[in-house]
């Protein structure tokens, strides 16, 4: 009898284990780790109004209208979810659509001439991509857009507005790329399938209307880095370069004490704890961090990339590293534009439906491009490869 009582006390245990490990495979959330570490509460509400509202109080009208906006959508931060709840959260793009809504303006995104979604061959699956052709007859220039998210949330749908008003405004096919995220997929998986989408594109641009011989890449944020380490990665495997590169408030460097860091160490929508908690789930080890396709500031060797059009924002954590990727690429002999925006935070870009300086960043890409395109100032021919342009003065 004192046998079977201890049997059924040992399936007890195993159930009772198993109930706990289910729980735990369940709401794996609750429990994710990196290095050994617990990831933070949330902060208090308090300390999450208290940082909105001084980031709308350093902001012009426009931003301050969207960033009220997406208050009211009540998004919780990040550093407290698993990379599958922050993916469900509101995003400033509903935050536009709800502006627009409140003014009884339409949302209807911008006309273009059509779109198209296709799968393309990947180093790890294939990849979808969004095919964004403009009115009219081609063949046309392309651009193969990487859109933001820390390589961990984000998608072609939330990046809709800056495909199309790239689309519109440049007159050129935007191939939009939805590269594998972490902490699935982690580096270099977006870094290769950046570089596969672009490769894609060079041998098939005429398969859709695009200029096999114009092609240039651009990204936000995260996919401003992919961008720009393509360019990278093309130089070093011998590979044609692109026209030109668009980098829009890029992540260009793997540190967190910089003085854009500092200023806007809580801003909204994109802070410091958000950036620390996009690296650690796409890094394995904090040393990934010192690659040169993360680390672009310190990359030992930047002569030969393709022109660069910069854009930076004030109220942005990643306004210095832009800022000083710009630099470098100055000193190197790289034809370089960049202007930072004032009064506007990280996500401004494709806001273009509610907030002017939008407008502007675009107008200031499709001139880049077409720069890029026509003047031989900015070509990509190595040989007639001139001094460093400095269009907008370079400022902190």
């Amino acid at each position: 009898m004192k046998n079977e009582h201890i049997k059924v006390n040992a399936l007890v245990l195993v159930a009772l284990v198993m109930c706990v490990q289910s729980l735990l495979s369940c709401q794996g959330f609750r429990m994710e780790t990196y290095d050994g570490q617990r990831k933070p509460d949330a902060p208090p509400a308090k300390h999450l109004k208290r940082a909105m509202d001084h980031t709308k109080s350093r902001s012009d009208k426009d931003m301050a209208d969207v960033l009220e906006q997406f208050q009211g959508l009540h998004p919780k931060p990040i550093v407290s979810l698993s990379a599958e709840e922050a993916r469900q959260q509101p995003t400033p793009a509903d935050a536009v659509t709800a502006l627009l809504r409140e003014r009884n303006q339409s949302a209807n995104p911008i006309t273009i001439g059509k779109t198209e979604n296709r799968l393309i061959p990947g180093p790890g699956e294939p990849l979808p991509i969004r095919v964004y052709t403009p009115l009219g007859m081609g063949p046309f220039p392309v651009i193969v857009y990487y859109h933001g998210g820390g390589w961990v949330i984000g998608t072609i749908d939330t990046y809709d507005s800056s495909a199309r008003a790239l689309t519109s405004t440049v007159g050129a096919i935007v191939v939009s790329v939805e590269y594998r995220k972490a902490p699935e997929h982690k580096f270099p998986a977006a870094h290769e399938d950046a570089y596969a989408a672009y490769q894609w594109v060079l041998r098939n641009a005429d398969t859709f209307g695009g200029d096999p011989s114009m092609v240039a890449v651009a990204g936000e944020s995260a996919g401003g880095n992919l961008a720009a380490a393509v360019c990278l990665m093309a130089r070093a495997r011998g590979e044609l370069l692109p026209v030109h590169q668009v980098l829009i408030y890029p992540v260009a460097g793997y540190y967190f004490d910089t003085p854009s860091y500092q200023e806007n160490a809580e801003a909204k929508p994109l802070d410091k704890p958000m950036m620390v908690w996009f690296f650690k789930k796409y890094l394995r080890t904090p040393d990934q961090g010192r690659s040169q396709w993360i680390d672009l500031v310190n990359a030992p060797n930047l002569s030969g990339l393709p022109s660069a059009t910069i854009i930076t924002a004030e109220l942005d954590p990643l306004r210095s590293e832009g800022k000083r990727y710009a630099e470098r690429l100055l000193e190197a002999g790289v034809p370089v534009t960049h202007q930072n925006f004032l009064g506007v935070t990280h996500e401004f870009f494709g806001m273009s439906a509610v907030v002017r300086d939008a407008r502007r960043a675009v107008r200031l890409v499709a001139n880049g491009i077409n720069g890029a395109i026509d003047d031989p100032a900015f070509s990509r021919d190595h040989g007639r490869l001139g001094k460093g342009i400095q269009i907008e003065p370079l400022q902190e």
